[in-house]
């Protein structure tokens, strides 16, 4: 893959990002889905993509509102210029999610894989040709917060921000830091980035927090 292109480097260059989804009025009040929006800014406070799930329609609408978390979905994510940088293309999946992560040109760049294991939440970050790249592990008594690991090493960690009960339902539904503690591959760095949009409908999509 190349994460030097021009549209990704953003993702290479912050320590930590900032991962934010905002609420449609509609939905808060109704309790239907709308389609996901976010924002991802960088350690310096400027926005470097605007994401979202693309697609429209009463049958991709009904989708949304009664599958939920289960539901398939395709996100682009494009930077403040409009370049589409990311494709992420997630399955319906009753089990076990699976999400495929595309460059703004179609060229596969990897895959986010759901493993089953006791007493922690598993993801495989695979490359390209399947290989794994590293995992992003979930303990049970940190339920907002998963580890990224690279070669049994921590490096960095995705963790959902609580602010207030007030903020998360009028402004900021879903707050998460990305941070990368250590210097890893950059493939894994831009997985795991992607990654961050499946945690949020696999685990709090159904919640509300």
């Amino acid at each position: 893959m190349p994460p030097e292109s021009t549209a990704l480097a953003p993702l290479l260059q912050h320590r930590a990002l900032r991962v934010r989804q905002t609420k449609e009025w509609a939905e808060i009040l109704t309790g239907f889905e709308g389609r996901n929006r976010y924002q991802v800014v960088g350690d310096n406070g400027q926005p470097l993509f605007f994401a979202g799930e693309v697609g429209s329609g009463v049958g991709l609408f009904l989708v949304r509102s009664f599958f939920k978390a289960k539901r398939p979905f395709t996100m682009e994510l494009k930077t403040p210029t409009g370049v589409t940088a990311l494709r992420l293309r997630r399955p319906l999946r009753l089990l076990f999610s699976h999400m495929k992560v595309e460059d703004g040109e179609g060229r596969l760049l990897g895959s986010i894989q759901q493993r089953f294991a006791f007493f922690s939440r598993i993801y495989e970050v695979r490359g390209p040709s399947g290989e794994v790249l590293g995992r992003l592990r979930g303990p049970l008594f940190s339920p907002w917060t998963f580890i990224l690991e690279e070669n049994g090493k921590d490096v960095g960690r995705i963790q959902k921000r609580w602010g207030g009960l007030g903020k998360e339902m009028f402004s900021e539904a879903d707050n998460f830091g990305v941070v990368f503690e250590k210097e890893q591959d950059a493939r894994l760095r831009t997985l795991a980035v992607a990654a961050t949009f499946l945690i949020d409908f696999v685990h709090f999509e159904n919640y509300g927090v």
